[in-house]
């Protein structure tokens, strides 16, 4: 069985995060593993406080991973600090892993700041130079690119400015982008490509879609895909997760992970 890892926060009402993304593995067949960075008291509505775990025993938890399994893939997700991105990222590096999806997560869907302000740098300078591919929102990318992006022209652009950060393939996620709604735009390789969905997805604030889609894309990777296709996979899987989005919580409502499940139904193609 294949094995991903997932290197982020905890999300105590089970939508983003950790929890997400090992739903996200399981959706795809594939064995996830976890290294936890910060504990948050969250719900669909809003992150209330964060418990930033110690760099020590986050490089602790990823040791004892890959020095046991067999690692094919691996995202991170919430990594909160300078300190905590220096200490992942001189891990990874000391062992020379490659196969690394980077979500820049800097900001909760409630607004709550999940990246210190002093630590775009870290993520900028440490982080991204060792992804295979970087997954920013608009705002990350606009922030990663010193840019503000209002028109697929300008996806693009940043897209290819990251790009020139290290990672070798970028996908700026589209969201709710008034002039391109749920249209992603991948970089790599110095070729362009515009990711549409395949079917009509109602505009909808859906909780954990970046951790998801991040978490599919590593998966995918883990299953032997090629980068486009591992992305256009996760893009499938992602949109229909969303189109799918149980009524759970007051707030903004997770995506259906298992979406492509029945009620005691478990003998289903993960992944479609």
């Amino acid at each position: 069985m294949k094995q991903a890892l997932t290197i982020a926060g905890s999300d105590s009402s089970g939508g983003a995060g950790i929890q997400a993304d090992l739903k996200t593995f399981h959706a795809h067949g594939v064995f996830g593993a976890s290294v936890l960075t910060a504990v948050t008291a969250q719900s669909t509505r809003a992150v209330g406080e964060v418990l930033t775990l110690p760099p020590a025993l986050i490089v602790a938890q990823l040791d004892a991973v890959l020095d046991d399994l067999d690692i094919a893939a691996a995202k991170t997700g919430m990594l909160s600090s300078a300190d905590v991105i220096d200490a992942v990222a001189g891990a990874l590096s000391a062992r020379r892993f490659s196969t690394l999806v980077v979500d820049p997560v800097m900001i909760s869907k409630s607004g709550y700041r999940l990246l210190q302000d002093d630590a775009v740098g870290a993520l900028r300078n440490r982080l991204l130079p060792l992804a295979l591919v970087a997954t920013p929102n608009l705002h990350e990318a606009g922030l990663l690119a010193g840019m503000q992006i209002a028109s697929l022209v300008d996806m693009r652009r940043a897209a290819e400015h990251i790009a020139g950060l290290g990672p070798r393939a970028v996908v700026v996620k589209g969201g709710h982008a008034s002039f391109a709604l749920a249209t992603d735009v991948l970089f790599m390789d110095g070729t362009v490509e515009e990711l549409r969905p395949d079917s009509v997805v109602e505009e909808r604030s859906i909780h954990g879609t970046g951790c998801a889609f991040s978490a599919a894309i590593a998966a995918e990777l883990a299953l032997g895909e090629s980068v486009p296709s591992a992305v256009r996979r996760a893009k499938r899987y992602i949109t229909r997760a969303i189109r799918q989005a149980p009524a759970v919580g007051s707030g903004h409502p997770p995506a259906h992970h298992f979406y492509f499940l029945e009620p005691g139904d478990w003998d289903v193609e993960p992944g479609v």
